[in-house]
């Protein structure tokens, strides 16, 4: 490939302003990394400080001001404001919300086990957080007339029993709000769309599971039809990219499912 192609492959997202939710690691981070490696100004917001700090001048030492970091925790809608408004003042615009801030809780109990408090933080966390990164992403697109609102999701957003029910329930939940906001932003040229992905080895989930990364994803590819492939987080980014880039003009409600085939069907081992 020429200079000049991948000059112009590096500019998918050339003047695009982003914003990203839990962009301190995993997901958020690869993506952070990968919009700005696109063209984007990105807005790494968490409420990991030290972690989001790390991230800023790891990024904006590759290419100037086109970075900063905001504590942003997603179930305050003060702080969702803040961010979005923080954005405008020092970027002027805002094109690319990403709302991919995530909460796993502890291992799968019995339903009569379940604590409230919990059942709570990862609707609070997910549904609320994403409510109110769209609804204030919203506020400054509409009258821009264009923008693309993105959610994380899950696999656990099309299946159910593979997890704690109250993530499954956030999750189910995020693609029914992509789905109820592609409706109602449409008129205003915003695109709304989701990632569902499978199998993918963060750091949340490394504090959530026993095992380490191999065995990680040797235990998913027993339940994923396509083999000899693993679903890191820069292939997520990679899907988010898509959504964020006039590539998906024409794309909205859409969830897309990252899983290697896992919910076309069952193994009999699983």
């Amino acid at each position: 490939m020429s200079s000049s192609q991948l000059a112009s492959v590096a500019q998918r997202l050339k003047g695009k302003v982003a914003l990203i939710t839990g962009a301190a690691n995993g997901i958020g981070l690869a993506t952070a990394k990968l919009f700005h490696r696109h063209g984007a100004k990105v807005v790494i917001a968490d409420i990991q400080d030290e972690l989001g700090e790390k991230a800023y001048h790891e990024i904006s030492s590759n290419g100037g001001d086109g970075a900063m970091y905001v504590h942003c925790d997603v179930t305050s809608e003060e702080d969702v404001a803040g961010a979005v408004d923080g954005t405008v003042a020092k970027y002027g615009k805002l094109d690319i919300m990403y709302n991919n801030a995530g909460y796993t809780g502890p291992s799968n109990p019995n339903v009569p086990e379940i604590d409230k408090t919990l059942f709570e933080k990862l609707l609070s966390v997910h549904v609320v957080g994403g409510f109110l990164g769209a609804k204030h992403a919203a506020r400054v697109m509409i009258p821009a007339r264009q923008g693309s609102i993105i959610f994380t999701a899950s696999v656990c957003s099309v299946l159910g029993g593979l997890g704690l029910p109250a993530y499954c329930a956030s999750k189910h939940a995020i693609a029914g709000l992509c789905k109820s906001m592609a409706v109602d932003l449409g008129q205003f040229g915003i695109r709304v769309n989701c990632i569902s992905p499978y199998a993918v080895f963060t750091p949340l989930i490394s504090g959530f599971t026993n095992m380490n990364e191999s065995e990680f994803y040797n235990e998913a590819s027993k339940h994923a039809f396509l083999k000899g492939v693993n679903l890191k987080p820069e292939d997520v980014a990679a899907a988010a990219l898509y959504f964020a880039s006039d590539d998906s003009k024409y794309t909205s409600g859409h969830n897309l499912v990252l899983d290697a085939g896992f919910t076309i069907g069952l193994r009999g081992n699983y």
